[in-house]
């Protein structure tokens, strides 16, 4: 339940209010996961909004290492929410992170990263609001499991929706391979659990549009947030992933935003629709392309321009480079497009107010680090606003079947050499830090990109074993 707090006083009358029982305070860690501890409410005060709270730093990936490890949180007073996931009447609260001695933001927290881009943009004049709506998919299995090891690695899923259980004796009423999009029951199996889902979501704040099945088989599922500024966005993000979780283990089923968990059908991505607005003005209409202003195509250019370096940020993992590969409608060429689903930008055309003039940034993922990734397209497209980068011609073919167009970097490994080269653009208005991007890179290639190139692949003893 969303409770309207706007300071310490008002959250401690809700806390009376509501009978809570236990503050809940939360943060996101540089690449994307939310922590948390919680207080009984014997032991939390008002004054903890001023003093904060103390953690360890080093033991969150990407913050502090052991000899400088104190740090502390403050929570937000904006983002109190009754926890649906909590027996126990539980409020959470969504944390900044500060540096314990100077009181300084954290550089590396990424929700302070976050508001320092909306700081930017109003100091640049082009601006003051970026408004954001991500379209995030995800799969609901039921029934996962995993391993690996030195001499063994293996994983299977399930889903009564697979064309997989046909054989098994059963309804008959499987979805076939990228058959999912807009089947009714008993195809779709989830409607139930996703308007439960919805039900949660706006139940704790978050303004939810639509929900539906997607195209993939086997429970892909979006449930789309109606458009806000970018910081309550990030904040709605982590939410909504944390209620799809946890609504699906409440309903004996496992939910997942990995990018791409099955082979041979389409994976999940974050579309990111992005528009800017000065005051209650619109700045992405006007008489150009698909409606748009100049702003706005100088915007696209500034992603296309820098979208390798992009997507080490919005498509942040091994596996997301198993979905952008051609032939799954995952959006891997360098173009933009009114209406066209295969360009990296799409320009939606469904309403011609100005008002709906937007950017949809379709490569993401919703594996991304919604802070990190948001501010990272706004970024990118205010570096195409100032420096006036052109974004080509439109491209008004399939790019699935003809393209000579180029397409992105297809691994994590060279996305993070675009960074790497690539990111003066992130560090105007001390937005994102040299430190940051630095440790970003470093604990990816060791984290990820390492950690499974120097594994032995399952696939790999199907074409070599016999050798």
């Amino acid at each position: 339940m969303a409770l309207g707090t706007n300071s310490g006083k008002d959250v401690m009358e809700a806390i009376s209010k509501n009978n809570v029982q236990f503050v809940d305070v939360k943060f996101t860690d540089l690449y994307g996961q939310w922590h948390h501890f919680s207080l009984p409410i014997e032991h939390f005060s008002e004054d903890i909004f001023e003093e904060g709270l103390g953690f360890d730093g080093s033991s969150i990936r990407g913050f502090k290492t052991i000899e400088a490890s104190d740090m502390i949180m403050v929570p937000d007073p904006t983002s109190a929410f009754l926890d649906p996931a909590c027996a126990a009447p539980t409020m959470s609260m969504v944390c900044d992170i500060y540096e314990p001695l100077t009181k300084e933001p954290f550089s590396r927290d990424p929700r302070q990263v976050a508001k320092k881009s909306i700081e930017y943009l109003k100091s640049t004049g082009i601006a003051d609001t970026a408004y954001v709506g991500p379209e995030a998919e995800f799969f609901v299995f039921d029934s996962v499991s995993y391993e690996t090891g030195r001499y063994f690695s293996s994983y299977a899923l399930d889903s009564e929706e697979g064309p997989w259980r046909s054989g098994d004796t059963g309804l008959g009423h499987q979805v076939n391979w990228k058959g999912g999009y807009f089947p009714v029951s008993p195809f779709d199996t989830l409607q139930d659990l996703r308007s439960e889902m919805v039900r949660t979501m706006i139940d704790a704040g978050i303004p939810i549009e639509v929900h539906h099945h997607e195209v993939a088989t086997a429970g892909q599922c979006e449930i789309d947030i109606r458009f806000s500024p970018l910081v309550k966005m990030a904040d709605y993000m982590q939410m909504y992933k944390y209620v799809v979780k946890n609504v699906a283990k409440k309903n004996g089923k496992t939910a997942t935003f990995m990018p791409k968990p099955l082979f041979e059908d389409n994976g999940s991505g974050m579309h990111t629709h992005m528009s800017l607005w000065k005051g209650n003005k619109p700045l992405f209409a006007g008489d150009k392309y698909a409606g748009l202003s100049d702003m706005a195509l100088h915007f696209i250019g500034g992603i296309l321009t820098h979208i390798d370096s992009l997507l080490a940020i919005c498509a942040p993992t091994t596996n997301s480079y198993r979905r952008l590969v051609p032939g799954y409608e995952a959006p891997v060429n360098v173009a933009y497009s009114a209406r066209n689903r295969s360009a990296a930008c799409r320009i939606p055309v469904y309403s011609q107010s100005p008002k709906a003039k937007r950017v949809e940034f379709r490569c993401p993922d919703p594996a991304a680090n919604p802070y990190l990734a948001f501010t990272a397209v706004l970024m990118a497209g205010l570096d195409g606003i100032k420096n006036k980068l052109n974004p080509g011609e439109p491209a008004e073919t399939d790019l699935f079947e003809h393209s000579t167009r180029p397409t992105v970097k297809g691994s994590l490994t060279e996305v993070l050499n675009a960074l790497e080269s690539d990111h003066a653009y992130l560090l105007e208005g001390g937005v994102f830090t040299a430190d940051l991007i630095e440790t970003y890179i470093a604990t990816k290639r060791i984290a990820d990109v390492d950690a499974v190139r120097l594994r032995p692949h399952p696939h790999e003893f199907v074409m070599y074993y016999g050798i």
